[in-house]
């Protein structure tokens, strides 16, 4: 099977979180590569795993895969790329400004918006230079999930106009001329995503009708971008060889459905569909037998559970879900955190914790900070004592721009309320807006229960870099704040009785090891994981349907890495 007969130079393969990007993309660069064609893998995920598909530690410059002669592959690093920023940018006024303004530059490119931009202006690089890309004949970019990448397509637009229209020299990420270097470039990266002749836009998706409704909703995001060259991969395609298995015909006829409900914007797309593997899709011999163009001994090469085997695969399940319930319950109120990568179900653990709660006639407000999640879609009826919203990053900005004018801007004469206006036109100010958004369940969390379904984890970690930035300015600048007792969003979730984080991960091995990292990076930041949910276990399902039952077999290590 080949997912891709005739590739354009880049390739971009977006969709919602789990839906197999990772996997569909390292399997097309190294089908590629196989065939004689030099390929450039990029992830431009934050919290990127193709060191552990691809089996190799990769850096932020483009290196060998083992094993793939012609493939090199890279990881955009935001951090180490936010430093290279800044360091560009200071350069030039080390020897012209005292300590002290040299001090404040610094302390204006610490925040969470200089990480994005800077992971933005690399990706920038590999779209536009020439020279950077020279040695590849295709460019293949592994992205974050929808919400994230979306916002990464349409920063390019975004800064150019920003630069075009700026007269003050500055904006929230210091002196212009850091970006004035680059605008040529983020022009030139514009044209090349809108044309077709050399970009396709991958557009991934499961077999199910919130995944395939995300996906058409990108498709018509990205067209209004004039993103238009799109091919549809429907990933996980599930046929039950065991007709009498009511799991497994139960998930074949879930597909079928959804496919027959696949929205319009999505049915005038060229797409192929790949079937569901009976393992993880980790490692070279895993990668090359999905894009074989015969039959493989790939999916059969597995181990099989028999007889009682299969029965002591939940084991290392401690408690049921209920008894979180209970647990929360009898705390009264406080922030419930879902997180985790994308595809693991996040918004439907969130969802089911929010409503039992509501049940047992709890007060609860249940709110997501992922730009792609639509809660009341996939929730339908509510409950009296059950609040539903979503932090929206377009409402959010509108509404922190009209309250800055109305506040800051109102005693300014009309220059300076001029350059307050672009300062505010800064793509960076919808980051800010929605950390005060953020900031504000956080804190409402005192009086009622606030269920939180987070974005996909790279994008989470940066809300929460943006959390840690803002703590540290009170601390450093706000005496009175500190003598007070006042809490800043940061302290409220380094506290357990005011939040809990639950981690949802899925027994595989690319969630449990994203998972794993994830709560090393709470713990760094003070804030323990309060439980972990194993979801949707096919260990757990009783299946006999021979493919689910090899994929039953392999969650049986990853749930012991997790005990």
């Amino acid at each position: 099977m080949c997912i891709v007969d005739a590739p354009t130079r880049y390739l971009f393969f977006t969709g919602k979180g789990g839906v197999g990007k990772t996997s569909l993309s390292c399997a097309v660069a190294v089908s590629l590569a196989d065939r004689g064609k030099r390929t450039l893998l990029i992830s431009t995920d934050p919290a990127s795993n193709l060191d552990q598909v691809l089996n190799t530690r990769l850096s932020r410059q483009p290196q060998p895969v083992p094993g793939v002669e012609n493939l090199e592959a890279l990881n955009i690093d935001p951090e180490a790329a936010a430093q290279a920023y800044r360091d560009r940018v200071m350069t030039p006024y080390k020897k012209m400004l005292p300590q002290d303004a040299l001090e404040a530059m610094e302390e204006q490119m610490s925040g969470a918006c200089t990480v994005e931009v800077a992971a933005f202006d690399e990706f920038t690089l590999f779209l536009a230079d020439d020279e950077a890309t020279a040695a590849y004949d295709h460019v293949i970019f592994d992205t974050a999930p929808t919400g994230h990448t979306l916002r990464l397509l349409e920063l390019p637009a975004s800064w150019s106009d920003f630069l075009a229209t700026n007269t003050s020299g500055t904006s929230c990420l210091g002196p212009t001329s850091g970006l004035q270097s680059s605008r040529d470039r983020y022009e030139k990266a514009v044209a090349t995503l809108r044309d077709g002749e050399i970009t396709t836009l991958m557009m991934v998706s499961r077999p199910e009708p919130s995944s395939l409704q995300e996906a058409a909703r990108s498709a018509h995001e990205l067209s209004a971008l004039g993103i238009v060259n799109q091919h549809l991969l429907i990933n996980g395609l599930f046929t039950a060889s065991v007709r009498e298995d009511a799991v497994a015909v139960a998930l074949e006829e879930r597909g079928t459905q959804a496919l027959a409900g696949m929205p319009e914007a999505l049915r005038s797309l060229p797409s192929t569909r790949i079937p569901m593997q009976g393992r993880n899709l980790v490692g070279l011999e895993a990668l090359r037998a999905l894009c074989a163009t015969e039959e493989s001994d790939f999916d059969h090469a597995s181990a099989h559970l028999d007889g009682d085997e299969s029965a002591g695969v939940t084991s290392v399940a401690s408690l049921p879900l209920e008894s979180m319930i209970e647990e929360l319950m009898a705390q009264g109120h406080g922030l419930v955190m879902f997180m985790g990568k994308g595809g693991v179900g996040k918004t439907t653990m969130a969802q089911a914790v929010a409503v039992a709660l509501a049940q047992r006639g709890a007060d609860v407000h249940l709110s997501t900070t992922d730009p792609a999640a639509h809660l009341e879609e996939r929730l339908g009826a509510t409950l009296p004592t059950l609040q539903i919203s979503r932090i929206d990053p377009h409402g959010e900005t509108e509404s922190y721009v009209n309250r800055v004018l109305d506040t800051a801007g109102s005693g300014l004469d009309q220059d300076g309320r001029a350059l307050l206006e672009e300062d505010l036109r800064s793509p960076c100010t919808e980051e800010v807006a929605v950390f005060h958004a953020f900031s504000r369940l956080v804190d409402e969390a005192k009086q009622r229960f606030v269920v939180l379904d987070t974005a996909p984890t790279g994008h989470t970690l940066l809300l929460l870099d943006a959390t840690g930035a803002y703590h540290r300015e009170v601390m450093k600048s706000d005496r009175d704040a500190k003598q007070e007792g006042s809490e800043t969003p940061l302290m409220l979730l380094r506290n357990g009785s005011h939040t809990r984080v639950v981690i949802v991960t899925l027994a595989e091995t690319t969630p449990v090891q994203e998972a794993a990292q994830l709560q090393e990076d709470l713990r760094r930041a003070e804030i323990e994981p309060f439980a972990w949910v194993i979801n949707a276990s096919l260990a757990a399902s009783g299946s006999g349907d021979p493919t689910l039952r090899r994929r039953a077999d392999s969650e049986r290590q990853q749930m012991q890495t997790i005990r």
